[in-house]
């Protein structure tokens, strides 16, 4: 079931990403297609502010793997912590049952000690 639920998540994701741009791939679409018009000119000299704004995008980029990192740190030690905190509750639990299992035998003891007391006072009536 997990299987199914995640291949169908899988297809939904790539059927979404291959419509997104609004188009359906048709081979006879010829709309948007102009026949006679010289393309447009292509400006070779970079421009200052596409360098700044790439520059930018990189700081950015860098910025979001700094926080990526520092994220997984966390959760390192969020998982130690949380290891300390599981062997802490195994060891509780398990005295826990130690102690209830002693409990439960001293109890034993004292009934089967009633037990015989009444059993003598019986005896001796």
């Amino acid at each position: 079931m997990k299987k199914l639920l995640m291949t169908a998540c899988i297809f939904a994701a790539c059927t979404g990403v291959v419509m997104a741009d609004g188009n359906a791939f048709t081979p006879l679409n010829f709309n948007d297609t102009t026949y006679g018009t010289t393309p447009p000119a292509v400006n070779t000299v970079a421009d200052v502010s596409e360098a700044t704004g790439n520059g930018n995008i990189q700081n950015a980029i860098q910025q979001l793997d700094n926080a990526q990192t520092d994220i997984r740190n966390e959760l390192l030690n969020l998982k130690t912590k949380f290891a300390d905190v599981d062997a802490q509750y195994k060891l509780v639990k398990t005295e826990r049952n130690a102690l209830k299992k002693q409990v439960n035998s001293v109890e034993r003891r004292i009934k089967e000690i009633e037990k015989a007391k009444e059993k003598i006072r019986k005896n001796m009536l």
